[in-house]
This record gives structure tokens, C-alpha cells and sequence, in this order.
């Protein structure tokens, strides 16, 4: 496992694994960016909408590339998509669960749409790892 794999998968899971949140947002005619804003609401305590939406995507950038980089670190090489799927229930547990319960924001967010894009998040993670190593090994 390179730091280019860790980051290349940290970067496409953050871009991805937002699908669940956001479909569900749309069809029920919730925001689709109130969970961007409540990322942003742990930089920026009094910003309007703008300034949320962007504190929030340096946010989840920044834990993104985090939580991919411990992934790629300590994801079995066999199994990789499930087990990145399993961590992901560890990492909402912790960041919904624990941190997350700390700011109002983040605390009103429903959460099966938040579980289901840490899965995703952790899944994807497992998917690219895996790709980017058997196409290391074919050459």
C-alpha cells in the first residue's frame, strides 16, 4: 500500500460515499446539502450558508482524507471491501456517536442516512485499495 493509494482512495470515497445522505435528502425533500453545512458547522460557528457549505467541504476533505489514510494502514489485504464496510459502521459510531453529539448540527441529522454513507465511505475505501493492488500485481 502506497500513500498514493490512500490518498486517491480517500479521495474518491469522499465524493461517493455522500450518495446515500444526499438521494435520500431529495427524495424526501430535505436539504441535500444540510449535512455539508452540519460538517461545517465544526469550523465555523456563525457563517450563513455560503460560508457552511464551504467550512463543511474542507471538513469533510479533511476527515475524509483522515479516516481513508488509517484505512488503508489497517484494512486486511483479503476481504477489503467488507472489512472497509465494517469500519465504516466504527467510524460514524465515533464520529455520529461520540464527537458528532456535540454539535446541534450534526445531532439533528437523521441517522440511517448517515450510517449508510459511513458504509459507503469505508466500502468505497475497500474497493479502490483492492483495485489499485491487483493492478499493482498484474504488472
Amino acid at each position: 500500500m502506497t500513500a498514493r493509494d490512500a490518498i486517491v482512495a480517500s479521495v474518491l470515497a469522499a465524493v461517493v460515499s455522500g450518495a446515500p445522505s444526499t438521494i435520500v435528502a431529495s427524495a424526501t425533500g430535505d436539504d441535500p446539502l444540510r449535512a455539508t453545512r452540519a460538517a461545517g458547522s465544526l469550523l465555523v460557528r456563525d457563517g450563513d450558508g455560503v460560508a457552511l457549505v464551504a467550512a463543511g467541504a474542507v471538513t469533510h476533505a479533511a476527515i475524509s482524507l483522515g479516516w481513508g489514510t488509517a484505512l488503508a494502514v489497517l484494512l486486511p489485504r483479503r476481504h477489503t471491501v467488507a472489512a472497509g464496510a465494517v469500519a465504516g459502521l466504527a467510524i460514524a459510531a465515533l464520529d455520529l456517536g461520540v464527537i458528532g453529539r456535540r454539535f446541534p448540527a450534526i445531532r439533528s441529522l437523521p441517522s440511517a442516512p448517515q450510517l449508510a454513507d459511513h458504509v459507503a465511505f469505508g466500502a468505497c475505501v475497500g474497493a479502490v485499495l483492492s483495485a489499485r493492488a491487483r493492478r499493482r500485481r498484474r504488472r
